[in-house]
């Protein structure tokens, strides 16, 4: 007898994320990821290209002002793909703040990780 499968997606994935460390060894973290559609990751993704290009870059802007911007931007895109993680802190704006601010790849592993996932299934069909 065949197996019943349904079409729809699970709402939330896990995936482990290698986390690098400053002066020590990367640590392994699973995030729960939000699942989207694929009309809406287009959109979330054109939102972030957005985002990304309206960062205000000019002669004056200080080096701190385009780190603050840069966090901002990334707090943001956590923020839009993730509904929980394995850390001990509890899963808040104010721990995915202190998350990207105290990891500078952090936000770029994390959104690779959601990015590879959608990738590979596509691979697999």
């Amino acid at each position: 007898m065949a197996k019943s499968f349904k079409i729809a997606q699970n709402p939330t994935f896990k995936k482990v994320v290698s986390i690098p460390r400053v002066g020590g060894d990367a640590i392994e973290v699973e995030f729960e990821y939000k699942y989207l559609p694929r009309q809406e990751l287009a959109k979330l993704y054109e939102s972030w290209e957005k985002k990304a290009k309206e960062l205000q870059i000019s002669e004056t802007s200080t080096l701190s002002e385009l780190t603050e911007a840069e966090i901002d931007l990334q707090v943001g895109q956590l923020q839009d793909i993730l509904v929980g993680w394995a850390f001990s802190d509890e899963f808040s704006e104010e721990n995915i703040r202190a998350l990207v601010e105290t990891s500078v790849h952090a936000s770029r592993v994390v959104t690779e990780v959601y990015s590879d996932a959608y990738a590979k299934a596509k691979l697999g069909n």
